[in-house]
């Protein structure tokens, strides 16, 4: 599994723009799908928002990917 450190540089970002930011998905369209089938955990818990606000502290799991929010 890959730990992911992603720094804010606004207030939150998008659970969909983060997917495709990080190159995890190929396109705005695949992220969400991923969301949509429940494959993205959200602080412990599957999350189907496609527009989740992330913030500092949170933590996202995806495939083999943990993402920490900071």
């Amino acid at each position: 599994m890959e730990l992911i450190d992603f720094s804010l540089t606004s207030d939150y970002i998008e659970l969909i723009k983060l997917l495709k930011l990080l190159n995890l998905v190929e396109s705005g369209a695949d992220a969400k799908i991923v969301v949509e089938e429940g494959q993205v955990k959200y602080n412990g818990e599957v999350e189907f928002r496609k527009r989740k606000k992330l913030r500092q502290g949170d933590v996202v799991v995806f495939q083999n990917n943990t993402i920490k929010i900071s």
